[in-house]
Formats: C-alpha cells, structure tokens, sequence
C-alpha cells in the first residue's frame, strides 16, 4: 500500500479505492491510472484475424462489393460506421444494412443475403450479430459468397461432439468462441471491430490513425454497459480523452444537441451512458438506425444538425412511451404479490413497443432487485418478443438455455446481464413457471435483498475540490469500476427538501463535529421524490447517508454536491 502511495503520488483514500478494486502492484496501477495505447492488445492473438485481414485485402484489391451487416443499437450502429470508415479508407467498395427491430428483428436474415448476392456482393462482414446465425450462413454458402462474422454474444453450447457451435464462415472473430486465446473477453460488438480495423490499419503501415477510432468505440463500450476493465478501460479511457477535444461532423451535432459542449465542462461516462448512448440507441428504438450510421458517414453540415435534431426528438418520443409502459408494469406489480414474490420476473404486454422493453427491464430490475423479461405480445401473429436483464450472479442466457426453458423459445440469444428472443404468446405462463423454478435453484433470498457496497466513510467536512480531483484518478467509471460510494453518518438536514419535476428530490445537510458544523452541502436524489414520502424528512432531523461524489460546473449554481443513494434515520 506504502509502495502504492508513494510511487504514483496518492493519498491514503484513493490507495485504498485502488487496493479494493484488487489493484495491488505498480505495474496493475500503471495500467489502471495511465491508460496507454501501447497498452491494447495486438488483434491478431484473435482467433481467426489473420483470415479476415487477408480476404478483406483481397475484398479491396480486387474492388469486390462487400455487404456490412449490423443491428440496430449503439454497438451495432457503431460498428459498422467504425468498419465501413476503415475500408473506405482503403479505397474497398462497402455498403452496409441495418435491420427494422419491428419488420426484420434481430439477427440476419436469408432474404438479405440472398439480395446482396444478386446485386453482385462477394463479401458479406457481420458486426455485432450473427454468432448464431446458422441459416444465414448456409445461405450464404449455397450463394458462394464469402461471410465473416464479428459478434461478442456467446455462441451456442452443445454437449453433442459433432454439433457445430459457431456458424460455417470464412472466419469467426469472437474472443469468446472456443479455442481463441484472446485476453479480454469482455470487448462489445464495436470493440471487436475496432480490433479488425486495428489489425487492418497495422497492416498497412497506418497505426497512427488508430486514435481517431477509440472515440466511437469508446462510445459503444460505454452504452453496452460491458465491464470497464481492462482493454476496455483502455478503449474508453483515450476514447473520452479524445472527445474531451474539439469535435466535428456528426459528433459535433450530436454532442450539441445533448448539451455537452458548454464551456468548462469535463465530459465522462456516465455523460455519454446517460446523454449520448440514449439518442443513437433511439433511432433504432423508434425509427431507422440507419439514420445513425449516416449521422457520422454524412460530410453535410446541414444533415448533421437534422439527423441529431431527429434522434434528440426520437429520445423525447422514447422516453414518453418507456413510461406509459412502465406506470402499467408497476401497478401490475403492486397488485399482484405471486407475481412479484418470483425469483425471475416475466412481464407481458399487448403492442407494447419492442424499442422500450429492455429499458423497462431494467427499470424493473432496479426497481425490485429481480432478474426481469419483458414482453411485447402481437395479437395478430401470436408472437412475443422479449428483452431481459439480470442482476449479479445470475446468468441469464444460462437460464435460458437450461432444459425445461429453451424448448419454450422460437429464438434466442444474449450473455450473461442481457438477452433477446421470442416465443408463441401462449407459452409465457410457462415461461415464468419454467424460469421461477430454475431461478430458485440457483438464487437465494440473500442475493434479491437489495444491497449497496460501501466503500469508505468520509465526512462531510472533508469533501473538498481537491478530493474530486483525486477520484477522478479512478474514472471511468461503469459495469466492473464503479463509482466509489460513500457513507457519512449523523447529518442533519438544514432546509425543506424541494421537489424537482415531480420525481426528483434537492436536499441541503450539514454534519456537527468537534469545531463546529461542516460547511452545508447540496444533495440531489434523482428519482427519489417518491421514496421521500415515506422518510418524511424534516429539518433539523438527522439521518445516516451513501452517496456519491460529484462537481457540477455550471456557472452559474455549479459546485461540490451529492448524488443520494441511500438515505437512512
């Protein structure tokens, strides 16, 4: 810890933040506090990059029309901007399809193939899909074209020795398929790509350009939510350091629109997870994710600032529809208590919209601690289709794929924290049955207790510019590195609390101690007003509190404050 301290110049409290993030060792805090580019992974250690860098080259060469298919969220969208800007760059001839949710769904599709081959493609690359895209593939054989997949979703298990895993392709980038000695597993759609782009730029000789492409990648990392650690901390490290700087084309207006460009203001994380990641994800959720994909290809000044003004208003639309569908969720939850007491939540709905459904999942999860499917049903065809989500320590597509669930499922696919599919609408009862069961034999009550880990205490006295500086050693911050939260006890509040936009909460607290009281403090409880009605605080009462730290730049009302997350007498 000494060794910690003084070699890297920390305090006592940012060496102990580090030490319980099991970074122990000089060379481990080097790597965690000094991102450096040297610091990613060479791409050809993934399996299967040499043969994807050879018929690519050869793609180019040869002036061969290639097909890029991708999905339509962040990761997607992304990914196919990053590749399709690195094979331009060559000179290759690409064009790129991004699937409806409603009309095609995830995934790729026959018909698509067979389209692209009539139009003359020779190279179909997937990003972000089609690890289990097995007809498609077939498909794609039987039409003599050649296909690459990129994908991060796991592949399928089978515990037949003949069964294939992966679909036939030319090649597989995916560092989780079996045999590939790939160290970081956990790189998202776009991250894989970023590494075929790297391993194509490096091949050429143009590695200097490998920076302009973490800024995007970084923004798939983010939204993803994959875990922050490692290469991935790497990735969006340079990746926000690069976006810190002045921005331009489609960025530039996206950027603008989400209210990031003020002065003063030091872009991170939970910025672009909260303003950025929400306005691509929404193009995709309520219209055309291609809109996305031309956002940042687009060199029209004027286009970008109506596309980012579109996908802004998409986000408002969005927004309202996730909560007419959340108010019928949480009433059906407060009047239902079998339902609620499941072990693994499945919730339904008639034509509900599948672009919302994931984020109500994980509202609900957050809400009630459980893993969660949700489910837009359509009358007419009978189909339902699902997004889920899970809590730490329950793997979902494990659930899923567990005897008595997969026969219930037309399709399905996913990892760990999240997954899609669909099944006949008649099936869902039991689906939940099959789910809470399962659920049960792998869960205790232990892990659906809500809990928050703290992990120092501080007083208020001590929250100071300086410290913000010192934690923001330890950004980013996201899935695998959280935010540092704090505890402080005996805090007494010093005005009436105050309401904002009817769902968030603005309290003031100062803390007693041997010299007199701290200097008084804000406190902001985003979605807190609705608890508040229970605590009924008043002032001078006094509470114990978690929190997080944070410095709001604003001219005008910014300064020290914190965020609540949790509040207790």
């Amino acid at each position: 810890m000494k060794e910690l301290a003084r070699e890297f110049k920390l305090s006592p409290l940012i060496t102990q933040l580090l030490i319980q993030r099991n970074i122990t060792t000089p060379g481990s805090a080097e790597r965690f506090l000094r991102p450096r580019i040297e610091h990613l992974h060479p791409p050809e250690k993934m399996l299967g990059m040499s043969q994807a860098v050879d018929r690519i080259e050869r793609a180019i060469t040869n002036k061969e029309k290639i097909l890029i298919y991708g999905d339509y969220d962040v990761d997607g969208t992304i990914a196919i901007v990053l590749l399709k800007t690195c094979i331009d760059s060559f000179g290759g001839f690409c064009d790129f399809h991004v699937p409806h949710r409603i009309r095609e769904g995830y995934g790729m599709k026959d018909e698509v193939i067979e389209s692209a081959a009539a139009d003359g493609v020779k190279l179909v690359i997937s990003v972000d899909t089609g690890i289990r895209a097995f007809a498609a593939a077939e498909t794609a054989a039987r039409l003599n074209l050649d296909l690459i997949v990129t994908d991060h979703h796991l592949p399928e298990t089978s515990e037949e020795p003949d069964t294939p895993t992966i679909p036939k392709a030319l090649a597989v980038l995916n560092p989780n398929q079996k045999d590939c000695p790939y160290p970081c597993k956990d790189l998202c759609g776009a991250g894989v790509v970023f590494k075929l782009c790297s391993a194509l730029l490096s091949r050429a000789g143009k590695e200097r350009l490998l920076p302009s492409y973490l800024k995007m990648a970084a923004i798939a990392t983010i939204a993803d939510s994959v875990p922050l650690t490692g290469e991935n901390r790497t990735i969006v490290s340079l990746g926000l350091a690069g976006l810190r700087t002045p921005l331009k084309g489609g960025l530039k207006s996206l950027f603008e629109v989400a209210q990031l460009t003020s002065p003063g203001h030091r872009l991170t994380s939970t910025d672009i997870a909260f303003r950025i990641a929400p306005r691509i994800n929404a193009a995709g959720r309520m219209d055309v994710a291609r809109d996305v994909v031309d956002l940042f290809l687009t060199q029209d000044a004027d286009r970008h600032t109506e596309l980012a003004r579109k996908l802004d208003r998409l986000n408002s639309e969005r927004q309202s529809e996730e909560q007419r569908v959340l108010r019928t969720l949480y009433q059906r939850l407060d009047d239902d208590e079998p339902l609620r007491n499941t072990y693994c939540l499945v919730l339904e709905g008639d034509d509900w919209h599948r672009g919302v459904i994931g984020i109500c999942a994980s509202r609900i999860v957050e809400r009630t601690g459980r893993p969660t499917l949700v489910f837009s049903c359509d009358p007419a065809t009978g189909e339902a289709h699902g997004s889920g989500r899970s809590i730490p320590g329950f793997h979902l597509l494990n659930a899923l794929e567990s005897a008595a669930v997969k026969p219930l499922f037309t399709r399905f696919g996913g990892h760990a924290a999240a997954v899609g599919g669909s099944l006949p609408t008649a099936r869902i009862a039991d689906l939940r049955t099959a789910l809470d069961s399962y659920s049960r034999t792998t869960l205790t009550q232990d892990d659906l207790a809500p809990s928050l880990n703290i992990d120092a205490e501080i007083a208020i006295g001590d929250i100071t510019h300086d410290l913000v500086a010192q934690l923001s050693q330890l950004e980013p911050f996201g899935m695998g590195n959280r935010e540092p939260i704090f505890a402080a006890r005996g805090i007494t509040l010093t005005q009436p609390m105050r309401i904002m936009k009817e769902k968030h909460v603005k309290l003031r607290f100062t803390q007693s101690h041997q010299n007199g009281n701290s200097k008084p403090i804000d406190v902001l409880g985003w979605g807190w007003a609705e608890r508040m009605k229970t605590l009924m605080p008043n002032v001078g009462d006094t509470f114990n509190t978690a929190f997080t730290i944070e410095e709001n730049t604003n001219p005008d009302f910014g300064g020290l404050q914190l965020i609540l997350k949790d509040l207790q007498r």
